[in-house]
């Protein structure tokens, strides 16, 4: 790699000579990593010309840093950093001191770190046993498709769609594909204007609760529920109500009067995978027609619908116009996409354009163009189909697995989906369970994170089957039932070395 001239500026408080500054700044640069083995450096006339000093005066400093190791000649070809470069000390001059006298403590005006969020290894691809969630499976995405999709865009016919700032506004093609096959799917009848995409569905939460929450509202979300949600609102800074799920989805019986947003994922609940019955989807339509309160659907994971048809959505119920539905291609493409969209009215929907405009104007033309291609052109509903058949095979091995080995499932599963809501015993902590797990090469995760701070529940924890293969699921579960069972009599022991 050449780096380039510009990569330098002089200091004008620097104590030495311009010769000392010069090889300061390749040193500096070669000990921190910025400059690698085998980078070509500029040559002397083009430094010395971008830095306003003489030649000579560069090409003393590179001597002098050839001497030193940290470069090396190449005959005509210039100057690179060795291959044997040191990675520490420089020529008795000390590194420049960065100095930060901000008090941070104080400038910051709000905070946002310090939310709870699922953690998942950067490598998790390497552990032979990864039952976490959300991850996409290389081997079942059409990659050949996609590839050839994502070249349709950039071609001379699309060009100007997918270069141009829409400011506003998102790509014809797939507002169009939402709105006349995605939607009505699901019962869903929208216009163009009542349609918003997004960079997936955290973006569309956050955009849902900075339209319609402030710090005088008050929103509803179920517990356990989506961790992503609940940073989201925190961050809305509105009363937050927690309200418990049973086995047909949030009791919504619990919410109070004075509740002005209600979010609910009815369609494979988070984390549970429990499916709403139709009947309790028409109470909360009632209830939010009697109470006056705004409904956000996050109709979560409905393509993987594989054990029996998916319910109908929340909006394709809705006759007041109560309902913003969320949904997303993250899961059913892959998560890197980042792409999803929200319905609603148009009220709203404006609102929220306006909202996204100020922050990011509109996702990339490019991927919005691309999806469109895929989904026009009836990849998407083959790559569904495939996903579900695969899915369904998996979930029959691990369901058969956690019934060898006595594990207990603690969620509802009637529908299909990607992950199963486990519990153990109470004297098991799951989080210690992931800890210990993850050292024979099992990634679970650990159900703490799903629910508020103040329920002290460690007892859960979500496996899920979308990015193993159903080979290695069996010996997997094994080791989880292994290490319970080994958790268990540790636990037995420590009770017995206490008793008098």
């Amino acid at each position: 790699m050449a780096i380039p001239a510009e990569t330098f500026f002089l200091d004008p408080e620097f104590a030495g000579t311009l010769q000392q500054q010069i090889q300061r700044m390749v040193s500096e640069g070669i000990i921190s990593g910025r400059f690698r083995p085998g980078d070509k450096l500029p040559s002397s006339r083009r430094l010395a010309s971008h830095l306003g000093v003489s030649r000579i005066t560069v090409t003393l400093a590179y001597s002098e840093l050839m001497s030193s190791d940290y470069l090396a000649s190449r005959g005509r070809s210039g100057y690179y950093v060795s291959e044997t470069a040191p990675r520490h000390a420089s020529f008795g001059l000390p590194l420049d001191p960065k100095r930060d006298l901000v008090d941070w403590a104080r400038a910051i005006g709000q905070r946002y770190s310090g939310q709870i969020m699922p953690e998942k290894p950067a490598d998790w691809r390497s552990y032979p046993y990864p039952f976490i969630y959300g991850q996409a499976d290389d081997k079942i995405f059409d990659h050949s498709n996609w590839r050839l999709c994502a070249l349709q865009a950039l071609g001379k016919k699309d060009f100007g769609t997918v270069t141009a700032d829409f400011f506003e506004q998102d790509d014809p093609e797939l507002v169009k594909h939402i709105a006349l096959h995605t939607l009505p799917r699901r019962g869903i009848l929208a216009r163009p204007d009542e349609i918003l995409i997004t960079l997936g569905a955290q973006n569309a939460l956050w955009l849902c609760a900075q339209v319609l929450l402030n710090q005088r509202r008050t929103a509803a979300m179920e517990n356990p529920g989506y961790p992503g949600l609940r940073v989201v609102l925190n961050l809305a800074r509105c009363s937050l109500l927690s309200i418990d799920v049973d086995r047909e989805g949030m009791r919504f019986e619990k919410l109070p009067p004075n509740v002005d947003v209600v979010f609910t994922t009815p369609s494979h609940h988070c984390p549970t995978n429990t499916t709403m019955p139709l009947e309790r989807r028409r109470q909360l339509l009632n209830l939010a027609s009697e109470r006056d309160f705004i409904i956000v659907e996050d109709d979560y994971e409905f393509e993987m619908s594989f054990l029996n048809a998916p319910a109908p959505a929340l909006k394709s119920l809705d006759r007041d116009g109560r309902v913003i539905y969320v949904g997303s291609f993250s899961k059913s493409l892959f998560p890197g996409l980042r792409l999803g969209y929200i319905v609603g009215a148009e009220a709203f929907i404006g609102e929220a354009r306006a909202l996204r405009a100020a922050i990011l104007r509109h996702p990339p033309g490019h991927i919005q163009r691309t999806a469109a291609n895929f989904l026009s052109l009836g990849h998407y509903d083959t790559l569904v189909g495939r996903m579900a058949k695969v899915f369904r095979r998996r979930h029959s091995v691990m369901m058969d697995a956690i019934q060898r080995h006595g594990l207990t499932i603690a969620g509802s599963n009637t529908s299909g989906g990607s992950s199963l809501w486990m519990k153990t015993t109470p004297e098991i902590d799951t989080r210690d369970l992931a800890f210990r797990l993850r050292s024979k090469g099992v990634l679970i995760e650990p159900g703490q994170v799903f629910f508020d701070r103040d329920s002290a529940v460690q007892t859960f924890y979500r496996i899920a089957y979308s990015s193993i293969e159903s080979a290695k699921i069996p010996d997997g579960i094994a080791l989880i039932a292994d290490e319970i069972s080994a958790m268990r009599a540790e636990r037995n022991v420590r009770r017995s070395d206490r008793t008098p």
